[in-house]
């Protein structure tokens, strides 16, 4: 049996980060991965000649992000493209109306400065808000005290919906009432022409991962850890142990003793969402050239609503759509030629039947991944902010969880996994550690 001092289990971003820092630290590190890969959810597919970020893809707001800094210390190219937010205005977008319709720039500030009116009022709601409430509970209370007619609410409405969806992967009845507290944009929206994996290798320079390493358990006690896998067993003084929520909770990996009941509790109030990424290269460009995006309105956009333009990423005809939340759970079992027919059926109502077939197309399958059994975590009705954090805590002062479930300031991002890969490894050691050391 391998003897080292800490094991991390897990070679995305978050056990990347805590393993770099250790192993700087002077610490003897081995990180497991069961897949053939590093970066975890950051995956950067380069099939044909393309970059498709199959995983992760924004940073959500430059100002200040520890993600946007090492990317400049590591001489990662960033491109702005502020629509990842889900914004209602900002960036220019081609909004269609319920009959398919061009919306007036008129029509447009309308709709955007009710949602703003909305969001203000909902900051008391969702601070009064009972413990179970959902979203849809606080955002039909915010605006039952407006005074809009049926139709404009209705809109208001819907565009929460979607955006709980496309920010979180699961309708706003299915979200908690804070699911959404964490969800602000600082600054510009960037992304990573090159591909945002180039986080992850870069974190792994000098870092002894081990591939296709699939853990089975992770054993602990005051007086160290032993971690089983498929290629046999490790010893350690600690382990920090990084997989996603629904591998955490799949059974798969078994963690005995099991964790302490406040862990249980947080990990029990969060889901892993269905999410998923639908990539259409074109032939040519056959909509508008100044736009950052394209979206629709009303009941044909139930599933496509939103239509992202990459040719503002990399020189080509391309768009980005989401399978978020229902419409991922519904298409689950359809082939890629389906889900490519259904997205196509509603681009040709808004622009017409010339809209081309593709002549490529990426479809995320991360609900069957079993590695990560979904894109990445939300917040059930009953959870708050401090729940994530909860399951951070060092348990026997040798056992360690991290990941973007785990950090309650800005979950579900690359930043909030960084984060808690930082803090798991200041823990481990006892002492701070500069978060620059990941990257100076």
């Amino acid at each position: 049996m391998e003897s080292i001092d800490t094991i991390v289990v897990g070679a995305g971003v978050s056990g990347l980060a805590a393993a770099r820092l250790l192993t700087r630290a002077g610490r003897r590190v081995v990180v497991l991965e069961a897949r053939d890969r590093i970066g975890g959810r950051t995956h950067t597919d380069r099939s044909g000649g393309h970059v498709t970020d199959r995983g992760a893809s924004w940073i959500h707001g430059i100002d200040d992000s520890p993600v946007a800094e090492a990317a400049r210390a590591f001489g990662m190219p960033m491109v702005e493209f502020t629509v990842g937010g889900y914004q209602p205005a900002g960036r220019p977008l081609a909004y269609f109306d319920e009959n398919g319709a061009r919306l007036s720039a008129e029509g447009v500030e309308q709709y955007a400065a009710d949602i703003r009116a909305l969001n203000a009022a909902l900051v008391d709601v969702i601070a009064d808000s009972a413990p179970d409430a959902t979203y849809a509970d606080v955002v039909d209370r915010a605006l039952a005290a407006q005074d809009w007619d049926a139709a404009r609410a209705a809109r208001v409405r819907e565009y929460n919906d979607r955006r709980a969806q496309e920010q979180y992967g699961v309708a706003m009845t299915g979200l908690g009432a804070h699911g959404l507290d964490d969800d602000t944009v600082n600054g510009d929206e960037v992304v990573f022409p090159r591909g945002y994996d180039e986080l992850a290798q870069n974190f792994a320079e000098g870092v002894d991962v081990r591939l296709s390493h699939v853990v089975s358990a992770v054993r602990w006690s005051p007086d160290g850890v032993t971690v089983e896998t498929d290629h046999g067993s490790f010893a350690a003084a600690n382990v920090v142990v990084t997989v996603p929520v629904g591998v955490l909770q799949s059974g798969d990996l078994a963690i005995e003793p099991e964790l302490p009941e406040t862990h249980r509790r947080a990990l029990g109030l969060l889901r892993m969402n269905a999410f998923e990424k639908v990539v259409l290269r074109f032939p040519e460009r056959f909509w508008d050239a100044e736009v950052y995006g394209i979206r629709q309105l009303g009941a044909e956009g139930e599933w496509w609503h939103s239509w992202y333009d990459l040719g503002r990423i990399h020189d080509e005809p391309a768009l980005l759509t989401f399978a978020a939340g229902p419409a991922a759970v519904a298409t689950r079992e359809w082939a890629d030629e389906e889900i490519v027919a259904s997205t196509l059926a509603q681009l040709r109502r808004l622009y017409g039947n010339d809209v081309p077939e593709p002549e490529s197309a990426v479809v995320t399958r991360w609900q069957d991944d079993p590695f990560s059994r979904g894109s990445y975590a939300y917040m059930l009705p009953g959870s708050v902010g401090s729940d994530h954090d909860d399951l951070a805590v060092p348990v026997g002062g040798v056992l360690h969880l991290a990941g973007e479930a785990t950090w309650g300031d800005d979950p579900a991002t690359v930043p909030g996994a960084m984060l808690s890969g930082h803090r798991a490894a200041e823990n481990v050691l006892g002492r701070e550690v500069p978060l620059s050391a990941l990257w100076s």
